[in-house]
């Protein structure tokens, strides 16, 4: 993130909230992400996956959706 805040774009994975993706309908996901000197400059689709990647997305989105939803729900409750 520093690194595209000094002006060098640089691409990590981050932590995110998802737009359309038909692959992962989670509103939060761990993506590729570019980074610019204003911030977020592209958010990276997951791309083509495998069968066995789809598989595996499809058995951990179940858990990834609990914790997701209780993370929002305490959110909600809590303020800084």
């Amino acid at each position: 993130v520093l690194q595209g805040l000094a002006g060098n774009d640089t691409t990590e994975c981050a932590y995110v909230a998802m737009g359309a993706d038909e692959k992962c309908e989670l509103p939060y996901f761990a993506t590729r992400v570019t980074f610019g000197r204003s911030g977020v400059k592209k958010v990276h689709d997951m791309g083509k996956l495998s069968d066995y990647e789809q598989g595996r997305l499809q058995e951990a989105m179940k858990q990834l959706k609990e914790e997701i939803d209780a993370g929002l729900a305490y959110a909600s409750t809590t303020s800084l």
